[in-house]
């Protein structure tokens, strides 16, 4: 069991030291099934990249943009909407925590590029 609280709490603190703003765990695997939390300080940003093949984004904490090709949607502490397939991005409008629920279409891990730094976390 996973305690949501804390560990936005903890990743919240840690993305306010990490250079890029942002701080990530995945907390849930099961199959094609993941959940993580992600933390992100006002103005950080997860870059433009593809959808898997179903998604949805929680705000737990703060506020957040979704940008997507058809258009941008701001969602609060609360809310939650499914990710829109293609390429889209994610901008911390406030200090923000999410939870992303992924299915991937195999049990193959999803890799998040840190665009700054050339490199991929599963």
């Amino acid at each position: 069991m996973n305690d949501l609280t804390l560990l936005a709490e903890q990743h919240l603190t840690l993305a306010h030291g990490a250079d890029h703003g942002r701080s990530a765990h995945l907390f849930l695997h099961d199959g094609p099934l993941r959940q993580s939390v992600i933390a992100l300080v006002a103005g950080a940003e997860l870059e433009e990249h593809n959808a898997p093949p179903a998604a949805s984004l929680h705000v737990l904490r703060g506020r957040v943009r979704l940008h997507a090709s058809d258009g941008d949607t701001d969602l609060a502490a609360g809310q939650v909407m499914s990710v829109p397939q293609g390429r889209h991005a994610v901008t911390a409008l406030d200090d923000a925590v999410v939870v992303l629920t992924t299915v991937t279409a195999n049990q193959e891990p999803v890799v998040v590029y840190d665009t700054r730094r050339g490199t991929g976390t599963a």
